[in-house]
């Protein structure tokens, strides 16, 4: 009964959303600002920092804004994303339980969401649609909320973190399912890259009027899917004719405006993609002014710290796993601080012959771990690695066996975006005292701008 609720109010989210986005769609008419010393652009880049941000370039300013981000702004969609979770966990709680792999019970609800957290973290076994598309989305849109409050990269991804994890791994999902291991992850940190990405696409779009080959409604369209979030918060605002959340993105452009004189003045505009409330566009009193018409601030850390991989294993067993050695792919998510200093979520998977018969086996290990690279600056490098997981077969959890691990390896830089690493690692269960070795080759892509030295 419970999941129906959920679901009954999640369609009426939905129902109210849809009738606000229509709202907002009926309005063409743009809006623009000539620029002003007390306004200032909500994003980062634009903005006059202080020099600590360089000095230690993975600081929080997430919680202090000291550079005049637009903390009201983020506060009040931090509420419209709590409505948007709710919403999904609601419409996810109407589908099949096969899609999305969470358990139908008649337990109390309070002690479901204990229960399940003391379990966690663990594997999921969800759909790939659902680990590789649904969550680096979710993510990309928490990741937005900050990154259009005018925070810079890696306090968006720290905001991304924080309400996947507590607002939806042990928040709403906990309720249904114990937290998942790699939608920890795979959520804040793909939805880094997918979240970047689309508040790059969304400011072309906007600066060329909102039109996608030359469509409004196309243009619209694609907004709504790249941000839905603040389209359902400038939506409701529509809807209800007053601010409800502070939504709708502005974004500064160039030109040049003739005088009477024959001279021409060159001013920074702002065009706003939404009307709110009785359409007067809402520009003022929430940044600092930094300098004249525009500043440029580069971000010390951005996408391209984070890497995918996609490899081989050779799992050389303890014989009391009872399972013949083989081969397993391999696959990584990783995050490179320095050229010197990375973290990496590994996974790898296969079934292999049982040595107690001929029917095969399925293996699994997974492991969060630390490399420290010798020779950071050149193109092979050396390095250890440090770090723990588990191994378990078949899918039971009283299979599993805690394991510390630790090993060498060399990783080959082919470009900036690419690079070749082989590394071996020895693995021993503290529980029941299995010793494996594990050697794995491995492509590693890593996005955005790719490895460019600058920090």
């Amino acid at each position: 009964m419970g999941r129906y609720v959920w679901g009954m109010c999640g369609w009426l989210c939905l129902l109210l959303a849809t009738l606000g986005a229509q709202a907002a769609a009926g309005q063409a008419e743009d809006n623009e600002a000539i620029y002003r010393p007390a306004i200032t652009n909500s994003s980062w880049e634009q903005k006059t920092v202080s020099p600590v941000v360089y000095r230690a370039p993975y600081s929080v300013a997430l919680f202090n804004a000291p550079h005049g981000e637009d903390r009201e702004r983020l506060n009040s969609q931090s509420k419209l994303v709590g409505a948007f979770i709710v919403t999904t966990a609601g419409v996810l709680a109407l589908l099949p339980s096969d899609f999305t792999q969470w358990e139908d019970s008649d337990e109390p609800l309070h002690k479901r969401w204990w229960d399940n957290v003391r379990a966690g973290p663990t594997w999921d076994r969800d759909e790939w649609y659902l680990n590789w598309l649904g969550h680096p989305y979710l993510g990309g849109m928490f990741y937005q909320v900050a990154r259009k409050s005018g925070y810079r990269q890696w306090d968006a991804f720290i905001y991304s973190a924080l309400m996947s994890t507590f607002g939806w791994e042990y928040g709403v999902e906990a309720f249904a399912e114990v937290p998942s291991i790699q939608d920890l992850v795979m959520t804040p940190l793909l939805g880094w890259v997918y979240g970047e990405w689309a508040f790059q696409k969304e400011r072309e779009i906007i600066q060329r009027g909102s039109t996608v080959w030359g469509s409004r409604f196309l243009g619209n369209t694609a907004l709504l899917f790249l941000d839905p979030i603040d389209a359902l918060g400038a939506s409701v605002n529509n809807l209800f004719g007053r601010e409800v959340f502070i939504a709708g993105t502005g974004y500064w452009g160039y030109q040049e405006a003739p005088r009477a004189t024959g001279e021409s003045d060159k001013q920074v505009y702002l065009q706003l993609n939404y009307r709110l409330g009785s359409g007067k566009p809402v520009t003022g009193g929430r940044y600092v002014p930094s300098s004249a018409y525009t500043t440029h601030s580069k971000d010390p850390v951005d996408s391209s710290i984070i890497s995918v991989s996609l490899g081989t294993t050779y799992l050389n067993l303890d014989s009391r796993w009872q399972v013949a050695n083989g081969w397993a792919p391999t696959y990584t998510f990783g995050i490179h601080f320095y050229p010197s200093l990375s973290a990496r979520l590994s996974y790898s998977r296969a079934k292999l012959n049982s040595t107690r018969g001929g029917s095969q086996v399925i293996y699994e290990n997974y492991s969060a771990d630390m490399q420290y690279y010798f020779r950071a600056q050149q193109q092979l490098r050396p390095f250890v690695t440090l770090g723990f997981g588990e191994t378990l077969l078949e899918e039971e959890q009283d299979t599993s066996a805690f394991q510390w691990n630790g090993g060498l390896g060399l990783h080959l830089k082919l470009n900036r975006h690419w690079a070749f690493q082989m590394d071996w690692r020895h693995f021993y269960g503290t529980r029941n005292h299995h010793q494996d070795d594990l050697i794995t080759g491995q492509v590693i892509y890593r996005f955005g701008r790719g490895e460019n030295g600058q920090l």
